[in-house]
């Protein structure tokens, strides 16, 4: 296990040329640590300087009511990726807000809250119940099964994706960000949808849906048969989807998917993505958010950028 620099101080540079605002949210750098590879962020403040490193912070997956979680292996090593089956263990909505969100708060980083339910009205609850001082909007995922529906992912057709949007928006205030799931036909027709249900933003991709095989017992790795794949072996596939769903959308985009430096996280800037978010790459190394962002502005130094967002969309074809 790394153990975080005791004696770290506070060197933090800024970075002016980073600094962005999405859906209304004020951020130092336009880098937002990914729901689920972070905690709730706690975790990483010996490793970084929350307050200055990061420009956002999605913590992880939050429902209704507490959950435990997945039984069995729950996360796996992949050629170039992870997949992971956790089952969105978490407290529950009302215990974040009581014992968490306060300790988050003495920070200057934006909070994002990730929420998840099994049925549409849960998501008017969990907007309701997290529409508090300490959060500046929220991720909704719309990849987890819909029990009214036979166990299909909201995410996966427009309508119902639409349904989850307005429910949210009808119960915050706060800029309502829809997280796309990759593992549906038409990506493009649910990201319309959800912009015409009034979504301010949209973060994609979520993971790609996979599978591991242990051949000695020839049996799944994983103890939920299936889980969900990020890491580098995802991002051809999530630039492909960022650069087409930019084309048909007129709402800022966070994009995701294998970011693991500064290189990819331009790439993804490049081909419509408004900021990015980072997942995978802090479970390798838990300072990645600072040295990527570090390498941004580099990146936008060496190319005399007036600011980062130059090139949002500026790929040439």
């Amino acid at each position: 296990m790394v153990t975080p620099d005791k004696d770290m101080n506070n060197t933090s540079t800024a970075y002016p040329k980073l600094a962005v605002e999405f859906c209304g949210i004020p951020m130092k750098n336009p880098i937002v640590a990914a729901s689920g590879t972070f905690g709730f962020g706690l975790e990483y403040a010996g490793y970084l300087d929350l307050s200055h490193d990061v420009g956002a912070i999605s913590v992880k997956g939050l429902t209704p009511e507490p959950r435990h979680g997945n039984k069995g292996t729950r996360i796996a090593e992949t050629a170039s990726g992870v997949l992971n089956c956790i089952g969105l263990e978490n407290p529950g909505a009302e215990t974040f807000v009581r014992d968490t969100l306060p300790v988050l708060k003495t920070y200057d980083v934006p909070i994002l809250a990730n929420i998840s339910s099994a049925d549409v009205d849960g998501y008017g609850y969990m907007a309701e119940t997290l529409s508090v001082d300490g959060i500046a909007g929220f991720e909704v995922n719309i990849s987890c099964p819909n029990v009214k529906n036979g166990g299909m992912a909201f995410g996966v057709q427009a309508e119902s994706a639409a349904e989850v949007c307005r429910m949210v928006k009808a119960h915050t205030d706060l800029p309502v960000i829809m997280k796309l799931s990759p593992n549906v036909t038409n990506i493009v027709e649910i990201a319309k949808a959800v912009e015409d249900a009034g979504a301010d933003g949209i973060s994609m991709i979520n993971t790609l849906l996979g599978m591991a095989i242990d051949v000695r017992t020839r049996r799944p790795i994983l103890g939920n048969l299936y889980g969900g794949l990020s890491g580098p072996a995802v991002k051809p596939v999530a630039l492909r989807l960022v650069h087409q769903v930019a084309q048909a959308v007129s709402i800022p985009i966070m994009g995701m998917g294998g970011i693991m430096t500064g290189t990819d996280a331009v790439e993804f800037m490049l081909a419509g993505a408004d900021i990015v978010s980072v997942g995978t790459a802090t479970m390798v190394d838990p300072t990645a958010i600072a040295r990527i962002a570090k390498e941004m502005n580099e990146y936008a130094e060496a190319e005399e950028l007036t600011h980062i967002s130059d090139i949002v969309g500026g790929l040439r074809i």
